[in-house]
Parts: structure tokens; sequence; C-alpha cells
């Protein structure tokens, strides 16, 4: 029947509508540091079953094929591309881009995150107040473990292996004031997307492995850079061509199986 038509259509209509909302917020954030796209992942909903393969008529032989009619489709997720951005030269020397595998982390509320650690692949840092290393936006959520620079300090250097050195007015030698630590986990794509640039811990995920940079498959560290969203603008209006077309296409259908139940309510009289 024409109604089935009717809502097999609706729910293309409704997530082609998320396939649009995810694609626009890629092109949102193609120029946020540390930003990774996502992708929506369809799946078909269920099947009314009008003849099953296989049943023998009255000769013997069996049906070569089933008579199935769907009932559309639904967003079965959205999958986050971890795929490594550009890295973008800052000549700024609390820029710092992971080259490889890892994330930052930093604290959080505790009802952000589980145990108020975040994780981010956005390396723009500075100092708060207090000297402690900070993320360069409006919450200032500090890097764990936590570094603080010390007052007097001239220059601060980062080397590959996330050791963090000062050179202070009236000292001969440079001072390690800190170690910056990485976290990876066994299914990242599993990690709930927070806000911020920020990832959380969650069940799909499991538990962070963290260890340093350059060591046991963590990435490198680089100063001065930052990591550039992963954002393909070419790649994502293509979808979005794409996406316009098959609502279009679902749109049609609606209007086509209106047109046959109007055919037929005037059958009837």
């Amino acid at each position: 029947m024409a109604n089935i038509a009717l809502n097999t259509s609706a729910t293309g209509m409704t997530a082609l509508s998320t396939k649009l909302d995810v694609i626009a917020n890629n092109l949102a954030n193609v120029n946020t540091d540390g930003f990774k796209a996502s992708r929506a992942n369809f799946q078909d909903l269920l099947y009314i079953e009008k003849e099953q393969p296989g049943v023998e008529n009255a000769n013997g032989d069996q049906r070569p094929t089933g008579l199935y009619v769907g009932l559309g489709v639904k967003v079965s997720g959205t999958q986050v591309n971890f795929e490594q951005g550009a890295l973008i030269n800052t000549e700024q020397e609390l820029d710092i881009a992971i080259e490889g595998k890892g994330f930052f982390q930093v604290q959080v509320e505790d009802d952000r995150a589980a145990n108020g650690i975040a994780y981010t692949r956005a390396g723009n840092f500075t100092l708060n107040e207090d000297g402690e290393i900070v993320l360069a936006n409006d919450q200032g959520r500090r890097l764990e473990p936590s570094i603080t620079v010390p007052e007097g300090a001239e220059s601060i250097s980062i080397s590959s292996s996330g050791e963090v050195t000062v050179n202070v007015s009236g000292d001969a030698q440079s001072r390690t004031i800190g170690q910056i630590e990485l976290a990876r986990f066994i299914n990242p794509t599993g990690l709930k997307q927070i806000g911020e640039n920020l990832f959380g811990e969650s069940v799909a995920s499991g538990p962070p492995v963290t260890g340093n940079p350059s060591e046991d498959g963590f990435g490198l560290v680089r100063q001065g850079f930052v990591e550039g969203s992963n954002v393909n603008p070419t790649r994502e209006l293509i979808e979005l061509i794409r996406t316009q077309r098959a609502f279009e296409m679902n749109s049609q259908t609606i209007r086509t199986a209106d047109e046959v139940l109007q055919s037929v309510s005037q059958l009837r009289r």
C-alpha cells in the first residue's frame, strides 16, 4: 500500500536531515584546531515478510526468493574519524601538536567526564594566572598532570618525548618542570563527544592507557605546532550535494504515494 511508502520515505527524510546536521557541524569546524570530523551511519529498519523463501508449492517446488517490503531507514550512529589533521606551524612555544596516536588530558568537572578527566587533540595551550599550562579556550582547562611554569621563566622548551624545561632568569642551567603524558584508547570511536574539542571516556571506548610521548606506541609531540581540523571540505560538499539529492528523491516518493492514495480514494466514489 502507498501508505507504507509514505512512512518509509518519511524515515528517509528524517535520517537525511540528521546527516545534514552532521555535515553542517563538520563544515562549521573546518578551522577548529584538533577537530575530528564525524559521519552518520545508516541502517535499514524491519521488513514485512509476505512470503518466505524456500516454501514448497503444491508441486513440491521451492520458492527461490522471498517477498519482503522494507519499512525504511534510521541513523544507527555517528562515527568520528580520528585521522591525523595537518600540523600547522605557529611558532608559539605553548602550542603543541601530537604526531601519531594519543590525546592530551585536561581537567574538567566530574559530571562532564569520568574521574574529571577529558581528552583532546587540540594543543593550543597557554598559561593561567597561576602559571599553569591550560587550554587556550574560554574555560582554561588545566593540562593533566598539571605543569606550572615558575615566575621569571624566559623560555619554555618541550621535547618530542614531552619533557618540559624552562630557562629561568639568573639560573645557569635549564630546569625540568614537568612531563606531558598522553592517553590512548582501544576504541577511540567509542569516546563521548562533550564539546570544547573534548572527549570523555565511555564503556565502549574502554579505559585510558597513559604513557609518555614517543614511548609504547604513543605519538611524538611537536612544540610550536597545532593540529588542524581533519575536515575535508571538498568531501563534505560532495556529501552535502548527495544528501540534498537523496532528500529530494524521498520527497518525490511522498508526492507520488500521495497521488496514488488520491487515485485510490477516487475509485471508491
